[in-house]
């Protein structure tokens, strides 16, 4: 079983999202998403709209994901892909490269982001509608 995984906040779901976890799924069997605590979001100073679990709820209702798992800290990628075995590790382009250093432990890929849409773009959205 080819068991791969990718990382992210995954806040305000939208089918950006779903582009990434199909293309995620597509290249194995298990699709494991770590999602940014809200602690860690805080120390990346950012903000989630909606809390870890309610995000976590969202991703495991997703036919794609078979496992969501808590992303505390940067430097914890290594030791979830020695703990679950992962094949793996998938993140969207505009993180080419910055990743690379993982091959020492899987193989990674860079998929391409869905274009015109990103939370930043929907918060931003929402702001002018609100503001008219």
């Amino acid at each position: 079983m080819k068991k791969v995984i990718t990382y992210g906040t995954f806040d305000l779901l939208h089918w950006g999202h779903i582009n990434i976890l199909k293309g995620a799924k597509e290249l194995g069997d298990y699709l494991i998403v770590a999602i940014s605590t809200d602690e860690f979001n805080l120390l990346k100073s950012k903000k989630a709209y909606h809390n870890y679990e309610n995000r976590k709820l969202i991703l495991e209702a997703i036919r794609y994901v078979d496992e969501v798992i808590p992303e505390n800290t940067w430097e914890q990628k290594i030791d979830d892909i020695k703990k679950h075995d992962v094949d793996l590790f998938v993140m969207g382009d505009d993180w080419k490269g910055k990743f690379d250093y993982l091959q020492d432990y899987c193989e990674v890929k860079y998929l391409p982001r869905t274009i015109g849409i990103s939370t930043t773009k929907i918060k931003t959205d929402l702001l002018e509608l609100e503001n008219g």
